[in-house]
């Protein structure tokens, strides 16, 4: 049985020329600030004000004070995260996204890549438990596979604790919400783990726009800044 740690990190999805996601940095992140701006600005025909950094004081004001997040919509951001199972369900209820997740009905976990799970915080005879079940749980899968059964079936003994990768791509202003629902006192203590520090990486890299969001906070406080 192989225990990884959860993690969610912003990206940039690769060209054909490099296979792999890129690291998202803050000349990334002032790019697509200075998008939205372009975009507002077309409504008063004011596109002859952009400067090099007029995107800070104008989106201060025309999105932060008057509330008008629908022009940040016209930037997304793309992350990527390694999650259980049981969080990969409650981040796909947030509906307007886009989302790739590892299909445990084609990964044959028996053959080039094993079973990785995320452990929660237990300790003494509880952590013995998960992972005697844990490993139970494992040890069907592989049986089940060796008898003939398909990945696709087999896939039912698998607990929630099994590790998946997750593509999840939002505009700003979905991550906003995302930010403002999922890092309160009320999420579960698992989803914090990552999203608590994917927080803190939009704000270094997106100035602005989740200043304002402050972790553990109250799910009801929270709604108040929701527009």
């Amino acid at each position: 049985m192989k225990i990884v740690q959860p993690y969610a990190k912003m990206v940039i999805l690769s060209n054909p020329y490099f296979p792999l996601p890129l690291d998202f940095c803050k000349d990334e992140g002032i790019g697509l600030l200075k998008k939205c701006e372009y975009a507002a600005r077309v409504s008063h025909r004011s596109k002859d004000k952009i400067t090099e950094d007029s995107y800070d004081r104008f989106l201060r004001f025309i999105v932060l004070e008057h509330g008008d997040f629908s022009v940040v919509e016209h930037a997304s951001v793309t992350v990527e995260a390694v999650v259980d199972r049981g969080i990969t369900h409650e981040w796909v209820r947030h509906q307007l996204g886009a989302y790739t997740q590892e299909n445990t009905r084609f990964v044959n976990y028996t053959k080039k890549l094993e079973c990785t799970f995320i452990q929660p915080e237990l300790t003494g005879k509880s952590l013995e438990l998960w992972n005697d079940t844990i490993s139970k749980c494992e040890q069907s899968y592989r049986i089940l596979v060796d008898q003939g059964v398909s990945p696709q079936i087999t896939r039912s003994v698998l607990p929630n604790a099994l590790a998946s990768k997750i593509i999840v791509t939002y505009n700003l202003r979905m991550w906003r919400h995302f930010f403002l629902m999922r890092t309160t006192k009320e999420t579960h203590p698992q989803f914090r783990q990552v999203t608590i520090p994917l927080l803190k990486e939009f704000q270094e890299k997106i100035p602005i726009l989740y200043e304002d969001i402050e972790p553990e906070g109250k799910q009801s406080e929270n709604l108040k800044k929701m527009r």
